[in-house]
């Protein structure tokens, strides 16, 4: 029977997911697939968890709905105690709306108001980075710098935008650069953007911590984010860092931007925080941005219908709460670094792979056709996507994608395990991965 549903393919209907427990999803037919990426990064308990289905289900008895209108609600209270009560890196104040991309929106209507509070309404642009990703709404598309999906949208996208190089080291940085040359010459990219725009046009600059599915868990080297906070800083600029799929917990830290020397004036998050019981995204706020908003015109001149929903906040709070009682930060550091150890080991040498990166659960390959070159696959080899079905095939969900390099060409492949994965998991997760890697390289051989 044809599905009803606007897919995302419109010409293939996918398998009916029809239950989860752990790390395994079971279709309509019975067969199990680990789902090695927690979808988009996304379930970072895994599937059926216990406790949060407990306090799902004990919300729903109690509320479901209220709009924040008239009312707040316990579980978003104590959500927003629990992720900025004691201030991390200043930042003091919590929203919560349903997706990452909805978060970022929020991000940069408050951004604006916040210029606009301090008297400085001359602000309306952003500078971001090429082969960045900050969401699907058209202000969010228009922020990053995923060049394929701009591309059918580009004649309605906002002209408020650039974008200047990302921190690649793998194929960007000079041959004989160090890190702190490489730096520099970042820092002066960004410097000479602000000065091309007018530094006093600017409202922020916005980065992924650890760039995510477009570039494939890109960590940046030491001393980037401080840098980069320099120009911000001199400029009366916001930085603003994207950890939709970096943050709360992903990389080992609650925060990615704990292993950086550098703390944002707003945060986005999303897929960590709710680990997929429930959608939810939202931003955490530094102290000196909400404080101009009340000492000015006293609200934020946004809303959805939805934001701060009580079953959504209930199941994101007992989703916190697990990665805190159950100690899994450490766990993820621990299988973070076996996963990595683990992936060099049976790609190390693979003359397919050219680079293996990332940061605790958050890993990735990048294929190429020539590693001494790193010469990119033919586009119209499909190697991303082929490389996900034969992994699906071979029990493992995992989570490819093409236009590395540029927004057409260039593959790589994330995995991204629930933080309670245990290391015979890695191991299973990883052998799957290589044999759809394998079949498929000897496919276009």
């Amino acid at each position: 029977m044809t599905s009803h549903i606007l897919h995302r393919s419109l010409r293939t209907d996918p398998a009916i997911a029809v239950s989860g427990h752990g790390i395994m999803l079971r279709d309509s037919t019975g067969r199990e697939v680990m789902d090695g990426s927690g979808g988009a990064a996304v379930a970072c308990l895994g599937h059926g968890h216990p406790v949060v289905i407990a306090a799902m289900k004990a919300q729903i008895d109690q509320l479901c709905y209220a709009h924040t209108s008239l009312f707040s609600c316990e579980p978003a209270e104590a959500l927003a105690d629990l992720l900025v009560g004691h201030a991390p890196g200043g930042l003091t104040h919590a929203y919560f709306v349903s997706s990452g991309s909805e978060a970022m929106e929020a991000a940069m209507k408050l951004s604006r108001q916040y210029m606009l509070e301090i008297g400085q309404p001359q602000r309306s642009r952003y500078i971001a980075r090429r082969q960045s990703y900050h969401g699907n709404t058209l202000g969010a598309l228009g922020l990053g710098g995923n060049a394929a999906r701009r591309a059918p949208y580009a004649p309605i996208l906002a002209d408020i935008f650039s974008h200047v190089s990302p921190c690649y080291t793998y194929r960007e940085r000079g041959e004989t650069e160090s890190d702190a040359e490489y730096v520099a010459r970042l820092a002066a990219e960004l410097e000479a953007e602000f000065q091309r725009l007018g530094p006093d046009t600017v409202i922020a600059f916005c980065a992924e911590t650890v760039v995510g599915a477009t570039l494939g868990c890109v960590t940046a080297v030491p001393g980037y984010f401080p840098a980069m906070r320099e120009v911000c800083d001199r400029h009366g600029a916001l930085l603003i860092l994207d950890e939709v799929m970096s943050g709360m917990g992903r990389t080992g830290r609650t925060h990615a931007w704990e292993d950086e020397g550098v703390t944002p004036d707003i945060q986005v998050i999303a897929k960590g925080l709710g680990g997929g019981y429930q959608p939810i995204g939202g931003i955490l706020v530094a102290g000196r941005v909400a404080e101009a908003l009340r000492a000015g015109s006293g609200v934020f001149k946004h809303g959805h219908t939805y934001q701060a929903h009580p079953v959504a906040t209930a199941a994101a709070l007992a989703v916190q709460r697990v990665i805190r009682d159950e100690d899994l930060l450490s766990n993820v550091r621990a299988m973070g670094a076996h996963l990595a150890d683990r992936l060099v080991e049976r790609f190390g040498n693979q003359a397919h792979v050219g680079d293996i990166r990332g940061r605790g659960l958050f890993q990735a390959i990048e294929l190429v056709a020539d590693r001494a070159t790193k010469a990119p696959f033919d586009p119209a080899l499909h190697i991303a996507d082929r490389i996900r079905d034969a992994a699906f095939e071979a029990g493992l969900a995992c989570y490819p994608m093409g236009g590395t390099i540029d927004g057409t060409r260039g593959d790589h492949v994330i995995l991204a395990p629930p933080y309670n994965v245990t290391a015979d998991q890695v191991d299973r997760m990883v052998d799957r991965l290589a044999a759809g890697v394998q079949r498929v390289l000897a496919a276009v051989r």
